[in-house]
């Protein structure tokens, strides 16, 4: 399975609200960045960061208020690009609905880095100033 398909089948799995498939095709020191160059721009090194801090340690399924759907993907060798939209319900009630371009590269088969386009005035919005920054 070359690395657009694979990456449909994880996208088909996250619209279905699991993530599981998603953190398989990671290498261990995998890099996510969220981009931008103000508040909510940063960069998590490793599997575990990111399944711990940016997915909030959701091992196999999203909370059952998100949902994801996939507008276009491309692929060109070992880099793909993901266009989506999340949907999701905070705790409050509030929503959070953002739009996404995920741009993977993978290596050996594995998604070696991840580059997150975003909204993240809408994050600031939502969650307020990032506290990390």
């Amino acid at each position: 399975m070359d690395s657009k398909e694979r990456m449909h089948d994880i996208m088909r799995s996250m619209s279905q609200g699991r993530v599981g498939p998603l953190f398989d095709a990671m290498a261990e020191d995998v890099t996510w960045r969220w981009m931008g160059v103000n508040q909510w721009s940063r960069t998590f090194e490793g599997k575990q960061l990111v399944v711990d801090t940016l997915f909030g340690g959701a091992r196999e399924t999203l909370s059952p208020s998100s949902s994801s759907e996939m507008h276009y993907i491309h692929g060109d060798g070992d880099f793909v690009v993901v266009e989506h939209s999340g949907r999701n319900e905070l705790a409050d009630g509030r929503r959070y609905d953002n739009n996404y371009c995920w741009v993977f590269r993978f290596q050996d088969g594995l998604i070696q880095e991840v580059r997150e386009y975003m909204d993240t005035q809408l994050v600031t919005e939502t969650f307020g100033p990032d506290e990390s920054s």
